[in-house]
């Protein structure tokens, strides 16, 4: 927590003492956590900086994560034939793209599917509930020893940088869960802390909070600055101080901007775009994982909207050992409804062909039912839904076999989607490289972006 103003030391022509000019500069994130200002001197130390221009829209990716575990066969790949066991509760309903059908709790999400492509194969996955290759495109395990690979939202934070220096580009809305696999926003990786998550609900929003010091006060910091000039000039003469300023007025520019604090204000809604998206109350089947917090849908509009370049969330609990069909209703039918309207949103606002949205979770379940009505896991094969961001939309890819076991055609790898991911955000993932620790390249993806959607 910050605390601009501190026991009275030496003061200078502002009345502010030497030391409270030293805590303003570096804006701390936290006792001994890397501070704010360092962040932003490391991310303009990126080899490719910032690379946003006006002549050129914002591209975005929205990353909603399913966590637990989505049944693929009660959502966008139905078996009506399979037997009974199989097939489970639910019936096929046709969408607005003729011979498409999706699961009949996603009726909204049905008059969108032209703009969608729904994944029936993806492939690649472990079994574990873990967020990561969700959020990577890669295996846990990989470049452990140095970290672990990055997630996309890291990797965009280190390539391309903030739109605004007032707006972080990359935030990460989920929930803190029991299960905190479930409620991973995207690790840095090897990358290190000054690329992870700016997470609202953390200490990064308390950072935020300006205790004992106002606005007005703090605007003034270029006069407060001033007067340290001729200390600066005493001590060093090397010229750091000065860069060090620099970084702390960017620090300064997120605190005293209110851009990404009304972003994360839904009071700021129109009432009826905000009851339109709902609330996803009440939470059910929730457990030790995260909450249907429909209206972080509704948030993740506005941060792509104020700037921000990858948002992740993750979204109820999919977990269904038991009870599937009563938790599919649930959380299918509130999953309908904030989709169709983040889409719908998007689309209105003219943000849709350069917002990428992904929705999906770390693993299918079981074709066949168990005794306690639920399915359990199957990493053999899953199914995702991208919209957006300038892709071929009204198709499907990929088929499943007849009981939904594996993937028949075309199956689609994790690093395949990351591709397409990374392309959508103007980034050539087969050509670029970022350096670890070692001093090694490491591409970030091994596969092309999906041919059929680009």
């Amino acid at each position: 927590m910050l605390s601009l103003l501190g026991v009275p030391h030496r003061t200078f022509c502002d009345r502010q003492t030497r030391r409270n000019v030293l805590r303003i500069g570096a804006l701390g994130l936290g006792a001994g956590a890397f501070n704010l200002a360092d962040l932003l001197r490391v991310e303009a130390a990126a080899a490719n900086g910032p690379s946003s221009s006006a002549a050129q829209p914002q591209k975005s990716v929205i990353n909603i994560f399913l966590g637990g575990g989505p049944p693929h066969q009660d959502m966008f790949d139905l078996k009506p034939d399979a037997p009974k066991e199989i097939r489970g509760e639910f019936e096929p309903i046709a969408t607005n793209v003729p011979g498409i059908e999706i699961c009949e709790v996603f009726p909204q999400l049905a008059k969108r599917i032209n703009k969608c492509a729904l994944i029936r194969t993806v492939v690649g996955a472990t079994d574990r509930h873990d967020g990561f290759q969700c959020m990577t495109g890669w295996l846990p395990t990989e470049l452990q020893s140095i970290g672990g690979r990055p997630s996309l939202g890291s990797v965009v934070t280190k390539l391309q940088g903030p739109t605004d220096p007032a707006v972080p580009p990359f935030v990460g809305l989920a929930e803190k869960t029991k299960e905190i696999r479930w409620s991973d926003s995207g690790k840095p990786g090897f990358l290190g802390s000054a690329f992870q998550a700016f997470k609202p609900d953390g200490q990064g929003m308390a950072d935020m909070q300006l205790h004992e010091l106002t606005i007005d006060r703090l605007r003034d910091r270029r006069d407060l600055l001033a007067c340290v000039d001729k200390l600066r000039r005493d001590v060093d003469a090397s010229g750091m101080m000065k860069g060090m300023d620099a970084f702390g007025q960017r620090a300064l520019d997120v605190l005293t901007s209110s851009k990404l604090l009304d972003a994360l204000d839904l009071s700021k809604e129109d009432p009826a775009i905000v009851a339109k998206y709902g609330d996803g109350k009440p939470y059910n089947y929730q457990y030790d994982g995260a909450p249907t917090c429909n209206d972080h849908l509704l948030l993740a509009r506005r941060l792509v909207e104020a700037g921000v370049r990858v948002v992740t969330l993750s979204f109820g609990r999919w977990d269904s050992h038991g009870q599937n069909f009563q938790l599919v209703r649930d959380h299918g039918g509130k999953l309908d409804q904030c989709l169709s309207a983040l889409l719908e949103d998007l689309e209105t606002r003219g943000l849709l062909e350069h917002t990428t949205v992904i929705v999906w979770g770390e693993f299918g379940r079981t074709p066949r039912i168990n005794n306690n009505a639920g399915r359990d896991h199957w990493p053999q094969v899953s199914c995702a839904l991208l919209a957006g961001g300038g892709i071929r939309g009204g198709q499907v890819l990929g088929a499943t076999n007849r009981l939904g076991e594996f993937a028949k055609e075309r199956p689609v790898h994790f690093q395949e989607i990351f591709a397409t991911l990374y392309r959508n955000l103007g980034i050539a993932s087969e050509s670029t490289t970022l350096i670890d620790p070692t001093g090694r390249p490491q591409y970030l993806t091994q596969q092309p972006a999906i041919r059929e959607l680009v």
